[in-house]
């Protein structure tokens, strides 16, 4: 099943996110190459491709886990939760009805 990790991040996460970013998104390649990675990517702070230096309010993933428990602690080894990008973590179950 789909599951949607929808993560919120602190103020000012910009630097702990270039930090992290390289281990996050080794991560996300692991799932794509697994096959099991529908979307990815972060959400700008401001209404544009590149926030520039507003930066970024937080991330979505949806990826096929074998459980909730399974796919929270997946969310839980975030690089990006490591370096204290994210306030708060979201996991939820996804029905993917289109395309």
């Amino acid at each position: 099943m789909y599951y949607a990790i929808i993560s919120e991040d602190v103020s000012d996460s910009r630097e702990r996110r270039a930090g992290a970013r390289d281990a996050h998104i080794a991560r996300l390649r692991a799932l794509r190459d697994d096959g099991r990675l529908l979307v990815a990517g972060p959400t700008p702070a401001i209404d544009a491709d590149d926030p520039g230096e507003a930066g970024f309010s937080g991330s979505l993933v949806i990826a096929e886990f074998d459980s909730l428990a399974s796919a929270r602690a997946w969310a839980d080894a975030d690089p990006y939760v490591a370096a204290g990008v994210y306030r708060e973590v979201t996991v939820k179950p996804f029905k993917k009805v289109l395309p």
